[in-house]
């Protein structure tokens, strides 16, 4: 048997590569050994800073509002800041790629919704680095949305039948507004258009709801899915006009809009949620914290009032792993939306 003293005489590099090797292989069984406990060490410990909260559209939508709302009661509860920072444009992709890539420790998260991480997948493709549902993972839906159609008061339609019937007679003039190629307020009016027959002209905004309105109330462009939360304000105060709802009944706060199906267009429009997400790596105890604060704060009476007032029902989901698993079976399924009418951005 050739002793360490032996191979240390005859052959003194291959023993000081030797020790390199076992070093080596200790310290990664070492740090293996160890990442759970600095894992919950820094659960323990997090927040221990401000937290970013990135939104993927202007101030004034509904994703920005809930975001917000969200923003301010997360403060108090887990004892840091939570700021909001807008960052607006590329159909959300800005704000996705910007959580994608941030560290994995809970310091910067995503408000997103059904466009950024449920169908953004597909219609960018091509294009943004960025996988949805390969680099985020959710912490929890927040709230659904309903939407409704609306139109500048200027136009002169005021049923889904007038619509139809004033672009047929009108073709090709008829433009309508969405928060940019491949949301769900663009696909939407493509499988509108579709089932009725119509052309319509895309004029994509990338500020969002905050954008889409101005140009709805100037006449800019004549009509648009959108959520109501943005949106209830402006109807009541007769800037902009509904023309129909997308829920399966009347809402009682337009109890005089006929939904999309009393309009023979049924399944035609998005009830949209907003959720929160965080980079993929992001350790399992900060996303349990992060939901467990996030349904306590949003379970409150008080909030759930106040978020009703804003058209906006608080839907949080039981865990991050089963959002998670929700949000991929609904980027399969718009997947298939955007097959079948063909929207690629290369």
């Amino acid at each position: 048997m050739i002793s360490l003293e032996m191979l240390a005489r005859n052959r003194p590099g291959k023993l000081i590569r030797l020790r390199a090797r076992a070093l080596a292989s200790f310290s990664i069984v070492l740090a293996a050994a160890t990442l759970p406990l600095v894992a919950a060490a820094q659960s323990e410990n997090y927040p221990n800073r401000p937290v970013k909260l990135l939104v993927p559209y202007a101030p004034g939508g509904a994703t920005d509002i809930i975001a917000r709302q969200l923003a301010i009661k997360l403060e108090p509860a887990l004892g840091q800041p939570f700021v909001v920072d807008n960052r607006a444009g590329a159909s959300g992709n800005i704000a996705l790629e910007a959580a994608a890539k941030a560290p994995p420790d809970g310091y910067t998260l995503l408000v997103g919704n059904v466009s950024t991480n449920a169908i953004n997948e597909s219609t960018f493709a091509g294009v943004m680095p960025t996988k949805p549902s390969r680099d985020l993972v959710g912490i929890s839906k927040l709230v659904e949305i309903p939407h409704v159609l609306i139109a500048a008061t200027s136009f002169p339609p005021n049923t889904v039948a007038e619509v139809i019937d004033w672009a047929k007679r009108n073709p090709g003039k008829l433009n309508y507004a969405s928060a940019g190629i491949g949301t769900y307020p663009h696909l939407d009016m493509l499988r509108f258009a579709k089932a009725a027959g119509i052309e319509v002209t895309h004029i994509p905004y990338k500020g969002g709801a905050a954008q889409m309105l101005p140009a709805l109330i100037s006449g800019e462009v004549q009509l648009a899915f959108i959520n109501l939360a943005s949106t209830l304000g402006q109807i009541k105060a007769g800037t902009v006009k509904a023309i129909a709802t997308t829920m399966p009944t009347r809402l009682t706060e337009l109890p005089s809009v006929p939904t999309m199906a009393e309009q023979g267009f049924p399944g035609i429009g998005t009830n949209a949620w907003q959720a929160l997400f965080a980079p993929a790596a992001t350790p399992k105890p900060i996303l349990d914290k992060l939901h467990a604060a996030v349904v306590a704060v949003l379970s409150r009476p008080e909030m759930k009032e106040a978020l009703a007032k804003q058209m906006m029902t608080v839907a949080v989901s039981a865990s991050p792993q089963s959002f998670t698993e929700e949000v991929r079976n609904e980027t399969q399924a718009w997947s298939q939306v955007v097959s079948e009418h063909k929207v690629k951005i290369d």
